[in-house]
C-alpha cells in the first residue's frame, strides 16, 4: 500500500474475569467467553487459550502492515493495567497503551506505571463525567491522552463538552466514531469543534455496520459526512481488535477504506495513519513489507 497505518482503538488482555451489574464475564477456551452470563465467540476460534496477547496482535499487525496501535480498555475486560504496562515496556515503538483509573490516586499509579493515557468507557458509567474533572486535569498536566467512548446520551455529551472546555490542553479521542449508527452521531463528532486537541476515532465502526457487512458503504458515507462537519484532519481509523475479527479479517477492518473510490488518496493518508501519528506522537514505526499470500 505504501501508506502509514495506525490502529487507534484496540484491546489486549491476559484473561477476562470480572462482573458488570452482577453479570459474569470470563475467558473460556477456543476464543469463547462468558459475556454477561451468555457464552459468546469473543475471539477468533484459533485463539484457543483465551488470551488476547500483544504477540498475537503484533503478528496480525505485521501481516496487515499496521505499524502501530493504541490499546484502550473496557470494563468488560477487567482492569488490565499491569499487563498493558508490561506491553508498553516491551514494545514501546509499536504500542501506545492506556490505563484504567477512577480517581486521582489510581490515575497517579497509571502515570507511575508508564502508561500513556487513560481510557474511560463512558457509555457504561453512571456518574457524571464532570465528577472526574480532577483526573482529567491531572492527565492534562502530564500530557496524557484521554480515550472516551460515549453513549447515546445528549446529557453525557454535554458533560464531555464541559470537560473539553475546562481542560483545553488535554488530548481527547472520542471512540466508536461517535456511535455513528445512533442519533447522537453528529453531536459526538461535533465535540471535535470544541477544542483543538479533540479527535474522533473509528474503533468498532465495522461492528456498528455489521448488518451491512464488507465493504461497508454506509461507513464510508459516514466518514465523509464527519469529515464535512469537522475536517478529515480530526478523524482516525480504529479497528476495535480483536472482537471485530470474529466476523472479518484484521486487514478487512481498514481496507474497505483504502480500496474505496469515494475517498481521495490524501484523505486516506490522514485517516489511516498520519493524523494518529501526529496526535499520539508515534516515532520510529517500522516499514512493513507486503507479504504475498500463498493462495495468490
Amino acid at each position: 500500500m505504501g501508506k502509514l497505518i495506525i490502529d487507534t482503538h484496540s484491546h489486549l488482555w491476559l484473561k477476562q474475569d470480572t462482573e458488570i451489574d452482577g453479570k459474569r464475564i470470563l475467558s473460556l477456551k477456543n476464543g469463547r467467553s462468558i459475556f454477561l452470563d451468555e457464552e459468546v465467540q469473543m475471539l477468533p476460534p484459533f485463539m484457543i487459550d483465551g488470551k488476547n496477547t500483544a504477540e498475537v496482535f503484533l503478528s496480525n499487525m505485521n501481516y496487515a502492515q499496521v505499524a502501530g496501535a493504541v490499546v484502550v480498555q473496557e470494563l468488560i475486560d477487567g482492569c488490565q493495567n499491569d499487563y498493558l504496562a508490561d506491553v508498553q515496556r516491551h514494545y514501546p515503538d509499536r504500542f501506545f497503551c492506556m490505563g484504567m483509573a477512577w480517581n486521582e490516586d489510581e490515575a497517579k499509579k497509571v502515570i507511575e506505571m508508564g502508561l500513556k493515557g487513560i481510557a474511560f468507557p463512558g457509555h457504561r458509567m453512571q456518574q457524571p463525567l464532570t465528577q472526574l474533572m480532577p483526573v482529567f486535569k491531572l492527565m492534562e498536566k502530564h500530557g496524557m491522552v484521554l480515550s472516551m467512548c460515549l453513549g447515546d446520551n445528549e446529557k453525557q455529551i454535554g458533560e464531555m463538552r464541559e470537560v473539553i472546555q475546562e481542560c483545553p490542553q488535554l488530548r481527547v479521542a472520542i471512540g466508536h466514531f461517535g456511535m455513528v449508527t445512533t442519533p447522537s452521531f453528529r453531536s459526538q463528532v461535533m465535540l471535535a469543534r470544541e477544542g483543538k486537541k479533540v479527535m474522533i476515532e473509528s474503533g468498532g465502526i465495522t461492528w456498528l455496520f455489521h448488518h451491512e457487512f464488507y465493504p461497508y458503504p454506509s461507513a464510508i458515507r459516514a466518514i465523509k459526512e464527519a469529515a464535512h462537519w469537522v475536517g478529515m484532519e480530526r478523524l482516525m481509523w480504529g479497528s476495535d481488535y480483536p472482537r471485530t475479527i470474529t466476523a472479518i479479517t484484521y486487514r478487512m477492518s481498514y481496507d474497505f477504506v483504502s480500496k474505496s473510490k469515494e475517498l481521495s488518496d490524501d484523505e486516506k493518508t490522514l485517516f489511516l495513519g498520519e493524523n494518529a501519528r501526529l496526535f499520539y506522537g508515534f516515532k520510529d514505526l517500522p516499514e512493513l513489507p507486503y507479504i504475498k499470500n500463498m493462495s495468490e
